[in-house]
């Protein structure tokens, strides 16, 4: 099987090019990476690499870049593998997942176990990922394990490239594309499992730079699912309590916010957004036409 990875980057140039770096480590190297930016400023190489690497640059945005770097390669691989730029994948990675695809016919997309998440705190830094990976190493080999899941989690997830077709990902899901990992995976289900496999594994560092601000952040927390429900690639069983936990940590924690994340920008962002839909406005773009605010201490504006 002919394997792409593809890397939708920003403003995150070293990180980029220590990914790169660390993916010449895999037992099984892709066939090529495809890396997609705004523009040659976002990118840094490593000076040399076992694998060749295409440039892809256009408009800013993860979902608009994914299908910039998905219109590249039509037509040229088995499976398309998707990572944050700031995923860091085990040595056998690659590996398993081509095998997972060569004896499932079956699975449409598969994602990885994330052992250490650096979204759900302050993050972490490449020390901490190498480590993360090699205790992992050192632990007892779990039982494998594959769970059927609503949509894949975007940091890492391979795709059998068969299946996806004309399909893209949804461009009103503008800038940082809050969810757009589910509506787009969800949709695979029609033609195949999209499963979570243990044995396949992973850090992701969580950085926090390069994303978009706190009160467009949480305007999307909000909008984004409604209007997927409405698409009907999320159901609200899935996209109601996802909304309340993210209000309610907004709310909870604008008392004494975490030095990461700007909490009272994104209830902000939150109490707009469903004033917005209480009106019937439900519109993920309007992030675009936000005024960017910056606050004291907020990474993200």
């Amino acid at each position: 099987m002919k394997l792409v990875v593809i890397i939708a980057t920003l403003g995150r140039g070293s990180q980029l090019c220590r990914l790169l770096s660390h993916l010449q480590r895999q037992t099984q190297p892709p066939d090529e990476v495809v890396v997609s930016a705004p523009d040659a400023t976002h990118v840094e190489l490593p000076e040399t690499s076992c694998f060749p690497v295409s440039l892809v640059f256009g408009k800013k945005g993860s979902c608009v870049q994914r299908n910039s770097a998905l219109d590249h390669t039509s037509g040229r691989f088995d499976v398309v593998t998707f990572f944050d730029d700031d995923f860091v994948p085990a040595d056998d990675y690659l590996e398993r997942v081509t095998r997972a695809f060569e004896e499932h016919d079956d699975w449409a997309v598969v994602m990885g176990r994330v052992v250490k998440d650096g979204a759900v705190n302050a993050g972490l830094d490449w020390h901490d990922a190498m480590l993360a990976l090699h205790q992992s190493e050192q632990e007892p080999p779990p039982q494998p394990e594959v769970v059927d899941h609503l949509g894949a989690y975007g940091c890492n997830m391979s795709i059998r490239a068969a299946r996806i077709g004309k399909l893209r990902f949804d461009e009103r899901l503008v800038l940082y594309g809050w969810q757009e990992d589910i509506d787009f995976s969800s949709q695979l289900r029609s033609c195949g499992r999209v499963v979570a496999v243990n044995t396949i594994r992973g850090i992701h560092l969580g950085i926090k730079t390069g994303r978009v601000s706190g009160e467009r952040f949480g305007y999307s927390q909000i909008v984004n699912p409604v209007y997927l429900i409405k698409k009907g690639t999320m159901p609200a069983t899935f996209a109601l309590p996802l909304m309340a936990r993210n209000v309610a940590a907004n709310l909870v924690r604008s008392v004494r916010p975490e030095s990461y994340i700007d909490r009272r920008g994104r209830l902000r962002g939150n109490i707009l957004a469903m004033l917005h839909v209480l009106t019937g406005r439900i519109e993920p773009e309007y992030v675009l036409d936000m005024g960017r605010i910056r606050h004291p201490g907020d990474p993200h504006s």
